[in-house]
């Protein structure tokens, strides 16, 4: 009885730090702490609004991830100087060393400048593709990152650290951080939601769960990813012949069951089981509507582009993201795949282009005339970058790039970052950083810091450490992005 008395105790102490000292979002305002219907009755309070650690200038986030390592070279980062250097070796004094993949090591890494011819636009003189016209014309909203660099090189390592902070599996995504760290102010849908663009052809570039994952976090911080579709998330109808107040009969008499497993266990989990029993009965109603775009005008779908009308597509994501900013979700996050052009470069890439290119100019267009663009920040980018060197023959229509994660370039718009900005610059091969450089993990502390939190005080106690989003190192947060 001792024994199990002691550890009801340490049970009780490990739930009160991970609900209240855990958050480490420093004091935690009363005032804000909303009641949860049909949980634990009135005696239990929902954290569903937290005190950030300063002002925020964003509300939300809405992260373009971009999967696969878009060509900085092609894209962003204009090398003129290069023409000169093609099929030349890549100078040692350059490559340093540098670790490639096992697809180019045993290749003679000859310069193949950018495939794309480059413009200025608008006042800011941004540099930008041809291949990204409609991007290009919204540069004086962006704020380009030319120096990001990561720590990996190759995808699911790269793509994990990331989103997650970390190389391995098994860590909490930047949008079950932020879920975790600020909480909801929409109870009928999740404060992270994912949509994964559906795409035309097969896609040989997989994307793994828990890139939207909560990790150690309850797990009612995770991601919850919508299908396109008749039923965007599985098993949230009822079933046939179930109306829904047998549903909410049923409902409640599981909760009850949960509610005494909860007292006589002390487990967190059972808590969160019974929030999200009662999270999918709201969105049984949230949901159709939310995903229902026929109240939108023909004027939105013409600016989101022609694939906007295809279910799935990153054009349809994008109408669904904003749609998602107007009803208060805090993260959302849109997977596109296919940036992986070891080969058919000048073909592939154009085409991954033209699926990004005016929705995502029109996504920014959108929230900026409804006034959402202030207060959300905007986040467009890949896991790595291309290297400077072909891949195959470099004259070829079949040459590509392989990865690179010592240089590439992201951009960012809306809520607390400057507009018309380009921060850093690459050396005269986009192979290294040559001013300013910007690792993962300043990334990382910048977004939190838009959203008001103190990326070093946002932890969470597992395994006897204090697990935080952007690691043990010291890391800043980037100043001269932020207006």
């Amino acid at each position: 009885m001792h024994r199990t008395s002691e550890l009801a105790n340490e049970i009780s102490r490990r739930s009160f730090l991970n609900r209240t000292m855990g958050l480490s979002l420093g004091s935690i305002a009363l005032s804000n702490l909303a009641q949860e219907d049909n949980c634990f009755g009135s005696s239990m309070t929902d954290l569903t609004k937290l005190q950030p650690h300063h002002l925020p200038k964003a509300k939300r986030v809405i992260f373009l991830t971009q999967s696969g390592g878009p060509s900085q070279i092609d894209l962003f980062d204009a090398k003129p100087g290069l023409e000169k250097f093609e099929g030349t070796e890549l100078p040692a004094s350059v490559r340093n060393g540098q670790r490639l993949t096992g697809m180019t090591a045993n290749q003679k890494q000859l310069v193949m400048p950018a495939r794309a011819k480059f413009h200025k636009w608008g006042s800011s003189g941004a540099t930008v593709s041809e291949w990204l016209p409609h991007i290009g014309s919204v540069a004086d909203n962006l704020c380009f990152i030319k120096s990001m660099t990561t720590d990996y090189i190759n995808h699911a390592p790269a793509m994990t650290f990331l989103m997650t902070g970390h190389q391995l599996p098994g860590r909490p995504s930047a949008g079950a951080w932020v879920s975790y760290g600020l909480g909801s102010v929409n109870r009928d849908l999740p404060d992270y939601i994912v949509l994964v663009s559906k795409m035309e052809r097969p896609s040989d570039q997989p994307l793994y769960e828990y890139y939207w994952g909560s990790g150690f976090l309850p797990s009612r911080h995770q991601g919850v990813p919508l299908r396109s579709g008749k039923e965007p998330v599985l098993y949230l109808n009822n079933p046939r012949g179930i109306t829904s107040k047998a549903r909410r009969t049923m409902l409640d008499g599981l909760n009850e069951l949960n509610r005494i497993k909860f007292e006589s266990s002390l487990d967190p989990e059972v808590d969160t089981r019974i929030r999200q029993y009662e999270m999918a009965f709201r969105m049984q109603s949230s949901v159709p509507d939310l995903a229902d775009l026929s109240d939108e005008s023909e004027a939105t779908f013409k600016l989101y582009g022609p694939e906007s009308r295809r279910a799935g597509s990153y054009a349809s994501n994008c109408i669904l993201a904003r749609r998602l900013a107007e009803r208060g979700v805090r993260f959302i996050q849109l997977f596109h795949p296919d940036w992986d052009h070891h080969k058919k470069l000048t073909a592939w890439c154009p085409d991954r282009c033209r699926d990004v290119d005016q929705p995502t100019a029109g996504l920014l267009h959108d929230l900026k005339q409804r006034g959402l663009l202030e207060d959300t920040l905007v986040v467009w980018g890949g896991e790595f970058g291309r290297g400077i060197a072909g891949q195959g023959d470099f004259k070829s229509p079949e040459a590509g790039r392989d990865h690179h994660p010592r240089c590439f370039t992201m951009f960012m718009a809306g809520g607390g970052v400057k507009s018309g900005f380009s921060h850093g610059q690459t050396d005269d091969f986009s192979y290294n950083v040559a001013e300013d450089p910007v690792h993962v993990h300043d990334l990382q502390a910048t977004l939190l810091h838009c959203l008001g939190i103190d990326h070093r005080r946002l932890t969470y106690p597992f395994q006897g450490l204090d697990m935080r989003l952007s690691g043990v190192e010291e890391h800043q947060v980037v100043t001269e992005l932020l207006s």
